[in-house]
Parts: structure tokens; sequence; C-alpha cells
């Protein structure tokens, strides 16, 4: 014990406080250190995000250029390949002349030379002096210049400079390869360790690069250091202070200034001998880092600076609005824009510079779309096949996440973005279960986390949204049902309150939207008869069966609640009379906006600007009258009316007035860059689409639906056709209109409507398949039209209207186009007093359904009319004779072209150079001309997918127009013709674009079997038991070209082939007046190419024509009696003798040993009717007609499709005219 004397004794009671002291400070320093962690964590994700998008981008880009730059080498390879073909072709031009004079030369000094030999033995010397004085004629023996032949001769110099130019940009290309991939590894997310000591930190300054944006990277890194070790000086010194002075001090902490100035001036000076500019380091700590989407801070619209277009067609202009689906304000500061939707389209438009940004990548309609709190991302998504997800980037307008297939199973309705953006929820549309699914799309993953399927009991669930305060609750709503999600893990449970008219006594309505509120205790859910349903959470949980439980019903008002949401501690309403409602948590009213005008109101969303002071804003309805601050807002409706209302609520900014329904009509000015559009609501605009701006525009209240417009040729008049048969026109300019010019001759819509090229008639086309005749006549000095007949020319439906001009007297002419094939011209001179005279009247097609039609461009000395039929053919008639002159492959791009129109010449390119707009079901495009069926030499671009109705050129050929019927948008498309070129010139040249249409290629069974047919058609013309020795051509008589299309498979009726042997026959007639007999093998490919089948023989136009002929079983089957079928064949349509029949299903049923002749000639059949009767059912149904008389395979069910299911996919027809 001794030994331990002097020592102080500490109780277990007060060690216990120390240490409990430092266990509560350990405590501290663990909490600070998770925080640290996770917000490292948090930072680390932010920059995986961002090195993904900066890559997206980069890789963007990098395609961009480097397509650029093959394509500029494909032009320097061009350029180099026209001087060595022009320079062969000069060379050889001039050899091959030289080649000729020699030879005739030679041919007379030989001639000479004979007579030299006969000379002697004349006997007769007068006649021997005058043939010597002939022949040694001294300019007789004048002789060509010496030809001295280039015996070295060879592109080899060319082959060098060319390998040596190939080398160069090899090494080149290799050198910045390099370079490009130490920049590209130099790229990390994370960085390196940042230095512990003195040693360390000087070799990292030792690296810095030269440049000066790596320098400020390094930079950044080296203020990182300097703080910390600020930090840890800081905490080296309060440590040595509480050794030195004991805990007593250890509370008395230096400033902040003082230690940091300390701690930098010991890290950065040792010895007197080394220092480092602290302040030039600490210049860049608040920089971010550079990336694609992290180094944009704001909305920043693209510069209207034009660049060069690497497509024939360019979305430029969207006009309309999907007035069903919200509008956004991104921005509201210095710049005013919103956000909207126009079909397949979202469109962020800035309002202050009256730009846009189109986000184009859907491929069906946008269904439904969200913004993140922070307005930074955007996502889009749609309904149809191969639906998509869109995640946007609205800073950079760059797409940064595409989801695919999300919902299989008919798209999505509903979508919404967590509170911090990092979750995405998506709602599938209607099905046997509706889907709802969470995805984390900031990560890699194809899969959502959680997915749920909801029942068919509880509604469509058309609106969805996260709670603000947790991310694990969400919320739904379907008419019917309010929905209560919980996300536990990779789970997703939900709870569905039933609330019934019961639950109140009273009358609930549908639900419309619902919204969180109160930090999530609370939530609204809005009705249709004005009514607010409050919920309240349970404390016990899902146990009780929902999370939720329905509070009270609060009768807010009598007008519909269209929109609920809700703004700082403001519960935000929008409802069916167009009025915003403004409360507080405990439903009283606050402040409204009523005094606006306008209808029911579609979206709310506020700004992200907070307004600064209260002076100037409204006073509430509270008996306080406290100043109503609140954020700019941004109003839509369902009638497409989209406002700003500023935050003193008294200034009231229309932004956007458009369609709010189907917008069918869509017309361009001929010498003006104006173009009018028209839709059902009645609302005519004319826009000058160079200005962007309104010049005018007309409400047609009475009867309001506009079908269809056309300006005349001196853009004076415009014409409108309205839905109830009524005419109207309207002065070019102001949109206005006389007492008399509004016409009402037809009851039924009218569909076209064209003038003549010198203005004084009108014709407009109506559903009741009639054309009406108008007349501009002169009365008292006015022009005023005037009606002047009208004729029920069609007996189905009129496809197009147009006016020409005579090529003798230069007077209009007038002809229409219908579904009936018939193409009908009108005499317009012998018209008038109320009657429309028919001049004459084609039927152009036998199986065919005309589409439209145009003038064809005068390219050579004659004129045609062009057309265009369901079958993806385009046809050249002659103007006069109405004979078909050429058969071409038209576009094949999903549906057929429903509309041509000739581009106007271009000034600025080949004056001789034309081109064409069309327009399919929901696509337009460009071709080039002269049409020869190469289709390389067309493209087209998706417009609008629920169906284009109208289409416009402008005046000078730059701009397209489209209109979306439907979609309630019309679309203006940027022409680029030296992209189409550019497009044209890639798919090959010559005979290489027919090549690829046929199954194989030119290497190819077909193309060989073409050749072996082509030879063996020689050999019929020249007898098959011939012994004379054969003459092989390369041409092929016109008469065999049946007989070899035949043999590859194609079965033209026997009008096609005159259409055919015409075209050839006529070819040249023109130019040289003679008649072709004979084919080559270039143009019978493509004559094989453009006249057979685009899509080849369908399964169900047999069905359609077996239950057009025969008659039903009684069980669904139809069938054709035997007898009725051999009648058919021989009496209607291009009836077939019996002998054709026989020898026919001969073949088709393998009676016939020979399967045919190898000659022209007959056979000899001993009995035809026994043949028929034996081999031939008594009735005939689809399968025996498929696969026993035809044999081709069929399944079960496709046999079993109903005559129901095929009508619908085919063109109306006469059933009286059906061919064989």
């Amino acid at each position: 014990m001794d030994e331990h004397n002097g020592h102080k004794t500490i109780s277990a009671a007060a060690e216990r406080a120390e240490k409990q002291t430092q266990l509560a400070e350990t405590k501290r320093k663990l909490q600070q250190s998770i925080q640290e962690r996770e917000l490292e964590l948090k930072d680390l994700r932010k920059t995986v995000v961002m090195l993904k998008s900066s890559a997206q981008a980069a890789m963007g880009d990098c395609e961009r250029m480097f397509t650029e730059m093959i394509e500029c080498i494909e032009r320097r390879r061009s350029e180099v390949k026209r001087l060595i073909e022009a320079q062969e072709k000069t060379e050889v031009t001039q050899a091959e002349e030289l080649v000729k004079q020699l030879e005739q030369r030679i041919a007379e000094l030989k001639r000479r030379d004979a007579e030299l030999d006969l000379l002697p033995h004349t006997e007769d010397h007068i006649n021997f002096l005058k043939r010597f004085q002939s022949v040694s004629s001294s300019d007789e023996y004048k002789d060509l210049p010496r030809v001295v032949v280039n015996e070295t001769l060879s592109f080899e110099d060319v082959m060098r400079s060319v390998s040596a130019l190939k080398q160069q940009v090899e090494d080149f290309c290799k050198q910045e390869v390099i370079k490009i991939s130490k920049e590209v590894i130099s790229i990390r997310a994370i960085l390196p360790p940042e230095p512990k000591t003195r040693g360390e930190f000087l070799l990292s300054t030792e690296r810095l690069p030269s440049e000066p944006s790596k320098r400020e990277q390094h930079y950044q890194q080296i203020a990182v250091c300097c703080k910390i070790a600020t930090s840890l000086r800081r905490y080296v010194m309060s440590y040595a202070n509480d050794c030195q002075k004991g805990s007593s001090d250890a509370s008395i902490p230096r400033s902040d200034e003082q230690q940091s100035k300390h701690a930098e001036a010991n890290f950065g000076v040792q010895n007197g001998t080394e220092n480092l500019d602290a302040d030039q380091a600490l210049k860049s700590v608040s920089q971010e880092l550079d990336s694609h989407v992290y180094s944009a801070t704001s909305i920043v619209l693209p510069s209207q600076q034009k660049a060069t277009k690497t497509h024939p067609l360019t979305l430029n202009w969207a006009f309309g609005i999907n007035s069903m689906l919200p509008v956004f304000c991104l921005q509201d500061d210095e710049c005013l824009v919103i956000l909207y939707v126009c079909a397949h389209v979202a469109v962020m438009y800035d309002h202050t510079t009256n730009t846009q940004h189109l986000l184009q990548g859907h491929c069906s309609p946008i269904s439904c779309v969200c913004v993140s709190k922070d307005r930074r991302w955007l996502v889009t998504a749609d309904k149809g096949q191969d639906s998509l997800v869109i995640v946007w980037d609205t800073y950079t307008c760059i797409p940064v996440r595409t989801l695919f297939d999300c919902h299989p199973e008919g798209g999505t309705v509903a979508l919404a973005l967590s509170h911090d953006s990092k979750h995405l929820v998506s709602v599938g549309a209607a099905g046997v279960q509706q889907r709802v699914c969470i995805w984390d799309w900031t990560s890699e993953s194809e899969s959502p986390l959680c997915v749920t399927e909801l029942p068919q009991e509880f509604g469509t669930q058309k609106h969805i949204l996260f709670n603000p305060n947790d991310n694990t609750q969400l919320l739904s709503t379907s008419d019917s049902r309010v929905l209560f999600y919980t996300m536990e893990g990779a789970t997703l449970q939900y709870s569905a309150p039933e609330i019934s008219d019961k639950t109140f006594n009273k009358a609930v309505g549908a639900f419309t939207q619902s919204v969180f509120h109160s930090g999530g205790a609370q939530a609204f859910s809005a009705t249709s008869l004005g009514n607010l349903l409050m919920w309240t959470q349970r404390t016990e949980g899902m146990d009780t069966g929902s999370s939720y439980a329905a509070l009270k019903l609060v009768p807010l008002q009598e007008d519909a609640i269209t929109v609920l949401t809700q703004i700082d501690s403001y519960i935000v309403i929008g409802d069916s009379r167009g009025h915003v409602k403004f409360y507080d948590s405990r439903m009283k009213l606050i402040s409204h906006y009523s005094d606006f005008n306008l209808d029911s109101i579609s979206s709310l969303s506020f700004g992200t600007t907070v307004p600064n002071g209260h002076t100037g804003h409204p006073r509430d309805c509270t008996l306080a009258a406290r100043p109503f601050v609140i954020q700019n807002l941004v109003i839509s409706t369902h009638t497409a009316v989209v406002v700003h209302v500023t935050s003193q609520g008294s200034v009231v900014q229309t932004l956007l007035k458009e369609h709010a329904d189907s917008l069918q009509a869509v017309a361009c000015h001929p010498r003006q860059p104006v173009v009018a559009m028209a839709s059902n609501s009645g609302i005519l605009k004319v826009w000058d689409y160079e200005q962007r701006k309104l010049v005018c525009s007309r409400l047609f209240q009475k009867d309001p639906q506009i079908q269809c417009l056309a300006y005349d040729p001196y853009g004076v008049y415009l014409a409108v056709g309205l839905a109830n048969g009524v005419v109207c026109v309207l002065d070019g300019c102001s949109l206005h209109s006389e007492d008399g010019d509004s016409f009402s001759y037809s009851s039924d819509s009218i569909t076209h409507m064209a003038f003549s090229h010198d203005s004084h008639y009108l014709a407009a086309a109506d559903d009741g398949k009639a054309v009406t005749l108008f007349h501009l006549c002169s009365e008292e000095g006015v022009q005023r039209w005037r009606y002047q007949g009208r004729h029920h020319s069609h007996y189905m439906p009129i496809r197009d209207l147009l006016f020409g001009e005579q090529l003798d007297t230069g007077l209009p002419r007038l002809l229409s186009l219908g579904e009936d094939r018939r193409l009908v011209e009108y005499d317009l001179q012998a018209s008038g007093d109320d009657r429309l005279v028919i001049l004459s009247a084609e039927r152009i097609e036998q199986s065919g359904v005309p589409m439209c039609m145009t003038w064809y461009p005068p390219l050579n000395t004659e004129h045609f009319l062009l057309t265009a039929s369901h079958l993806y053919k385009m046809k050249l008639y002659n103007s006069t004779t109405k004979m078909c002159r050429k058969t071409l492959l038209g576009p094949c791009f999903g549906s057929p072209v429903r509309k041509m129109m000739l581009l106007p010449r271009n000034n600025d390119g080949d004056p001789n150079a034309r081109y064409m707009a069309y327009i399919t079901t929901d696509k337009v495009g460009l071709q080039i001309l002269p049409l020869d069926g190469n289709p390389h030499r067309c493209s087209a671009q998706l417009c609008h997918p629920s169906g284009v109705s109208s289409l416009a050129v402008s005046h000078e050929g730059r701009y397209a127009f489209t209109a979306g019927g439907a979609d309630c948008t019309a679309f203006c498309w940027e022409i680029s013709l030296s992209a189409l070129e550019a497009a044209a010139a890639l798919g090959g040249k010559d005979l290489d674009p027919f090549y690829s249409l046929l199954e194989g290629g030119r290497d190819g069974q077909l193309f060989r079997e073409m050749e072996d047919y082509f030879y063996y058609s020689q050999l019929r013309t020249q007898g098959i038991d011939s012994m004379q020795m054969r003459q092989v051509s390369t041409h092929i008589p016109l008469a065999e070209v049946p007989f070899v299309m035949r043999a590859l498979g194609f079965y033209p009726t026997e009008q096609e082939l005159e259409d055919m042997q015409n075209e050839v026959k006529f070819s040249r007639y023109a130019e040289t007046g003679q008649y072709v007999t004979h084919v080559d093998l270039p143009e019978f490919i493509r004559l094989f190419v453009n006249h057979r089948p685009a899509l080849g023989l369908r399964l169900h136009e047999l069905q359609w024509a077996i239950s057009v002929l025969g008659q039903s079983d009684g069980t669904g089957d139809t069938q054709i009696p035997r007898d009725l079928l051999m009648e058919l064949l021989q009496a209607r349509g291009e009836h077939m003798t019996e002998e054709e029949l026989a020898e026919c299903f001969s073949t088709l049923l393998g009676v016939s040993s020979e399967g045919g002749r190898s000659e022209a000639g007959s056979m000899h059949w001993p009995d035809k009717e026994t043949l028929l009767d034996t081999e031939i059912p008594e009735e005939i149904t689809l399968e025996t007609f498929v696969k026993g008389i035809l044999g081709f395979p069929l399944s079960n069910q496709e046999a079993s499709i109903s005559s129901s299911d095929i009508s619908s996919l085919l063109p109306p027809k006469d059933t009286n005219e059906v061919q064989s």
C-alpha cells in the first residue's frame, strides 16, 4: 500500500461520467461521419447520372461528326471518280475517232493499191494515162499525221496518290484517336485519393496540364485539398489545445478565419522554400463538374441559326396543342417558357423570344407527361405499339433515359416523379389488369423496382402522384376509386377504400384528381359534382385493410372540379367554369380568379420564381385582408387556350389560343409566306410562317366544321368548304366575305376544292359523290362568284379534284377521280344554266383504287396525268387520250399515297430538277422526279401517328405543311432537297436499286431464273426444234414479255399486259417517231419490278373475292358452286375460253404431264367437261381453292378468317365488277 501513497483515486461513478462524455462525443462524430458519407453517396449518384448523360451526348455527337466525315470522304471519292471517268471518256473518244480515221485511211490506201496492181494490165494507152493521173495525184497521197502512242499509259500515278492520301488519313486518324483515347480515359467519376502530406501535394501539382480548361479542373482538386488540410489543421490544433490546457479550455475554439489562415500558412510553407497560391486554388471551388447535362443551369432554347439539314424533312414548327394534357411552366423570370404536347411531340415554347424546341422521340401520340419539382426533368409516355417512356433534360433538351415497352398491354396513361426526382411511377393502359410500376430511372436496370396489378373493378386509374414528404407513398385516382400505395422494398401494396353515395348520405360524383396535403397525413380528392373528399391517415396502417380513411365530404361548389393541386400551404382547384380558387387546410376560401373569361380548366402550373415583396398584390378573402402572394400561374383549358397570370393577379397574358377540335384543312398562299389552317371548331387562322406570328383569323360560329381550304392561283380568294355543304369565298388577305359569296347547293360535307389557273372557275366535290362548279362573273363592274352547275358524276366517293389547261386553246379543263376508278372530265364551255356537262368518263384501273392525282411536270415533250392507287402504284396517263403510258412502283411506307403536290421549281439548284411532296396515312414524304420506281429516290417521315388529313406546300418550295386531323395540330416541315439527293445517291445508280427489290438481289435465284427465261424466250422465238445456228441477242421481242412474266410468277391481266406493251412501245416515240419492238434485260427488270404487285398476293384478298362471289352455307363459311365459278371465269371480266380453263386447271391439279406448252399453239383436250367435273369439287371454299387448287399452304386459323374481318381491310369495291 505504501507504494501507492500520493496517488489520486477516482470513483467508478466519476469515471463513468467521464466516459459518458466521451461516448457522447464519439456518437456526435459518428453522426457527423454518417452525414458526410451520405453526402458523398448523393454526390456519387449524381456523378453517375452525369457520366451516363454526358457519355450518351458524346456518342451522339461523335456519331454525327463521323457521319459528316464519311459523307465528306464520299463526296471526295465521287469527285475523283468523276475526274477519272471524264478523263477516260475524253481520251477514249479521241482515240476512237482517230481509230475510225485510220481505218478509213487504210481502206482507201488498200483500194488504191489494188488499182495500181490492175493498172499495168490496161491495154488502152489513153485509158492508162487517165487512170495513172488519178491514182498518182499528190492530193490523194496526203496522209494523216503520224500517231504516237503512249505505251506507258496508266492511272497508276493516280492510284499511288490516292494510296498516299489513304495512308496520310490513316496516320492522322491513328494519332488523333490516340489523343481522343487519352481524353476519354482521363474522364473519371472517382477522383484519385487526395494527398495527405505536403510531398504528395507537391507531386500532384507537378502534373498540371498546359490547357486552361484542364488546369481549372486541377485547381478544383487543389481547392478541395486546401479545404481538407484546413479541417485537419483545425482538428490537430484543437486536440493540442485540449492536451495542453485541459478540458476547461477545450471549449474555446479559435475563429474560423484564424484557423483557416493558420492552416493554409502551415500547409503551404515549409522551411520558407515553397509557397502555393491558395487564393488562386480556391477560386474554382464553387464550380460544378463540366458535363453536357450538369453544366447547364437553366433552360436555354437553341438559337435560330441555320444548320446543315441531314434529313429531307425536318420538323420546324408545331401549331396547336393537345388540350387534354397538362401545360407546365418551366421558367418565368427572364424568359417565359412553357411545355405542352402536340401529337407525338413535346414542345418547349419560349414566349419571350417566340421560339420552339421540339422534343421528338415517340412514334405514337403522347398520352401523359410530368415534370420534376425543379422543372429539370421531363417525362413523356405514349400509348400504342412499341410504346416508350422517355426522360428528358429540359436544360439541354436531351433524352437521358428511355424505357422500352414499360406497359406492352397498351402503353402508359399516367406518370409521376417523386419529390427528389429519383423514382418514376407509371400506370399502364386499362386491360384485364392495370399495372402500376415504380422505376429507378437513374439506374441501368431495365426492370421496375416494384409492380402491382389492379383489378378491373377499381376502374381505369388516370391520375397518380407521390407523397411529397414520403417517396414510399402514392395515390391514384379513377372515376370510382382512390387508391393509396405503400412501397416496401420490392413490393407495392395498395388499399382501395370503398366510397359510395351512402358513405355520407349524399351524392359524391366521379373522382377527377387527388392530392396529398399537410405533410402526407391528409389527402383530398375532387369530384365532378364540386365536392372535395378529405382523407386522413390511419395510425394502425395496413392492418385494417386501408391506410387512409374518408374523413368528410366538403361540398365546395356546384360546378365540377377538373383540376386539384397544391402550392405552399394552399389547396388550389380549377373548375368547369374556368374559375381558379385557393383554400387553406381548413377549406376556407383564401382567394380566387374568376374574371378571366376562360372555359373548363385542364391544368394549373405555378412558376418557380417566388415574388419579392408584398406590394401590388391583391388582398385575400379573410377578414384580415392580408396580401395574397403567390407564384405566377399558367392556366390551360379544354378549349386549347393557355394564359399566364402574374402574381399580382391582374395581368393576364394569352400565350396560346389554338384549335380545340379536329384540324382538317391547311393551304398555302401562292405568292406570300402565309399558311391558312382551319378546324372543326370553326377557327380559321392565317399564319406568317417566316415571322411565326398570326396574321388574321375568323371564327365560323354557325355550322363551324371546316373541312377544306383552297387559295386561287393569285391569292386573291380563299375558298372554305364546310361540313354542311356550304362553300364560302373569302378575301385572301382579310378573310372578309360579301353577302353573295356563300353558296349552299349541297347538304353533304365538302371534301375537295380547286381553282382554275385563271381564277375564273371554282369547283367543289362533296360526300354526295357530286361535283359543283362556280364561275366568276362581272356584274356592273364588280366581280361576283355565281353557281354554274352540279353533276352526280361518281357512284363511289370522290378522291381528288383537279383543274388543268387545254394544250391547244389554253382554256381551263376540270377532272375528278373517284373510288369507282373513273376519271371524269367536264365540258366547262358547254356547262351553264344550272347544269354541268360531262365530256368523258374513263375507267383507268382494274383492281387498284385510285387515291389521288396531279399533273406531271413537263419533263419531256409529252404531257401526262399522274395518279396513285392503293396498291402502291403510280401511273402516267396521256393527258389527251387517257392511255396509260407508264406504271411505276410508288413509295411503300406502310400505307399508300393519299395526296400529291408538286414542289415549285428550285431557283437555287438545278432548274430542270423537279420534286414532289406526298402524304400517306400517317407520314409525309418527298419524291424525286422523274419517276422510275427507284425506292431510294423517295423518303418519308412520321408526321401524325393518328392520321394526316391534309397537305400544303409553300410558294417557294421551302416548307411543307401537314394537318393532323384528330390530333388538332399542324406541323411545318423544312425541306432539304440536297439531303434527299444525297440519300438517293447512297442507294446506288443504274440498276443497283432495282436489284435490291428482287428476292436475293443480283446474286439471288430469282435473277438467275430471269436470265435463264430471258434467253429461253429467244429459243422460243427462233423455234425450239430448229437445227439452225442460234442468234444470241441481248433483246427479246415485246410479244415474249407476258410469257417471261408468268414464268417468274407474275400473272398480269390482259389490261395490264396491254398497258405494259404500250409503255414499251411508245417509250421513245416522242423522240424518234418509231415504236419499240424489243426489250433488253435491264428494261425487263424495271418492267417486272414496277408492274408486279408491291405486296404480293395476300390471303385476305382471296377471302374477300370468295365472300363476294359465293354464298354462305349456314355455318359461317362461304362457298362457290363449281358451275358458278366456271360461268364467271368464262363470261365476266376478262373471260377465258373453255380450252384455256382446261389447260389451267389441268396444270394446277397435276393432270397434265408436261405442265403446259413450250411454244405457241393449241392443245387438244378430248373431254374438257369431264376433266373439270371430275377434278374440281362441286362446292369450292377458301381452303379448297387455296390448298387443293392453287397448292398453297393454309393454316386453320387463316382459313377461318371471317368476311367481316376481311372487308374492313380492303378498299370499297363494286361487287358487279369483280375480275377473275
